[in-house]
């Protein structure tokens, strides 16, 4: 029954894989060029890097979903080392957003003293006016975090951070991980048995990308007022789809073929994966173009004047009048404009470089992050150790002390009884 129902499913596959793969690649022939020239508008008017080095990421999401996707529909025995690119792409994606939006708001610095400002507006606003003039207390962080976030101030964007990065780091660990376990056969792709490492790996994805798209709704909560000139609320939902559909569309596949409602065969499970990506990222494409257009870079703010240099030329002519010729002089003088960062190989260095040195360092703030309340518990202990075994040697100290004194009583007891025995026996002598 079973091979009978594995061979009807293998038939299905193969009656469906040529006309899918058809049909993804004029998806992904729509999605990729239209992307691939959006990024290539932004390179060309770079003209705010701190904004755009992070935008023409996240852009970059729509060809490396599409073009992977159809490889991996293509040739399935691909798909694992598709999957593991998209997988890091897509945390580092998540990361690169969050950095926008820090970017949108003029930079850290300026996001500590907005939120600072916003959480001291909080703290002093009276719970009722004309009854109560007394400042809100801060509740506990966790509390604060969930049902009201600007009034943690600078601690809201570390939580942020940490946040966004905990997804990066895990979602790239998980996916070697799962390279790993696959190789050794024990992986189980779509398998929710305990034997595998699928369903373990896809709980802790879960709840990594859980927090990181929270911590992420929560920062656009707190700071949405400032974020209107670049209409956020597209911005986000257009990336949050991305993101958030991609995984659960496969947790969902996944279940699906574990209940038998679709055939359960490894090749169909990623195939369906595989052809849905492709049609939702044409339709990412069309909406990036409206969400994340270039006409805004395309002028030269005001902070950041272009470099302007003018060059004059000067020649002589005769110009005649009747029979006369009369000597003049014209001048012809050339303007040029040059803005810093329009060249696209500047462009493209300036996102790999600084694009990189940011991610380290925030890599590294976090990882230090991790480990300083792990060192801080060790530390405890080995001083609560340190404690107890002072305390046991002071008590074996106590209790050698006292056995001392008794051991001096009773040897001079010891003595009197020897002395008053010796007497009675002369006595009786």
């Amino acid at each position: 029954m079973e091979s009978k129902y594995s061979s009807s499913s293998g038939a299905i596959y193969g009656d469906l894989h040529k006309p899918a793969v058809i049909i993804a690649a004029c998806f992904v022939l729509v999605a990729s060029p239209l992307s691939l020239f959006l990024i290539f508008q932004h390179l060309q008017y770079y003209t705010n890097p701190a904004e755009q080095k992070w935008v023409v990421v996240v852009l970059s999401m729509v060809p490396v979903y599409a073009i992977e996707s159809i490889i991996s529909l293509w040739n399935p025995k691909l798909s694992l080392a598709c999957d593991l690119l998209r997988n890091c792409y897509e945390a580092f994606a998540l990361y690169s957003f969050g950095r926008y939006l820090i970017a949108c708001l003029g930079g850290e610095r300026e996001v500590i003293k907005l939120l600072e400002d916003e959480s001291r507006k909080l703290l002093q606003k009276p719970l009722l006016d004309h009854t109560n003039t007394s400042p809100k207390k801060k509740g506990s962080r966790v509390w604060d975090f969930i049902f009201q976030p600007c009034v943690l101030g600078e601690d809201l964007l570390t939580i942020e951070k940490f946040g966004l990065v905990q997804y990066m780091i895990l979602k790239t660990v998980c996916a070697f991980l799962a390279l790993i376990l696959e190789l050794l056969g024990v992986y189980g792709d779509g398998e929710f048995k305990w034997n595998y490492g699928y369903p373990y790996i896809a709980v802790v994805l879960n709840f990594s990308q859980m927090w990181a798209l929270f911590c992420l709704v929560q920062f656009y909560n707190a700071t949405h007022e400032r974020l209107k000139s670049i209409k956020p609320l597209a911005k986000f939902i257009s990336f949050k789809a991305i993101v958030f559909a991609t995984w659960w569309q496969g947790v969902g596949i996944a279940l699906l073929c574990a209940f038998h409602v679709l055939p359960k065969e490894e090749k169909l499970q990623t195939g369906v994966q595989d052809f849905l990506i492709c049609i939702e990222m044409s339709m990412a494409a069309v909406a990036h173009v409206f969400v994340f257009p270039v006409e805004p870079y395309r002028y030269v703010p005001i902070a950041e004047s272009p470099k302007v240099t003018t060059e004059k030329t000067v020649a002589e002519v005769k110009l005649e009048e009747g029979d006369k010729e009369k000597p003049a002089v014209v001048e012809k003088t050339d303007t040029k404009v040059e803005v810093a960062g329009t060249s696209i190989t500047e462009s493209v260095q300036d996102i790999i470089v600084e694009g990189g040195h940011r991610v380290v360092k925030d890599v590294v703030l976090t990882i230090n992050q991790a480990i300083e309340p792990v060192e801080k518990g060790v530390a405890k202990i080995h001083e609560t150790i340190h404690q107890r075994s002072e305390e046991s040697d002071e008590k074996d100290e106590q209790v050698e002390e006292v056995e001392a004194k008794e051991r001096v009583e009773l040897e001079g007891e010891g003595g009197e009884r020897e002395t008053v025995v010796s007497i009675e026996d002369r006595v009786v002598k």
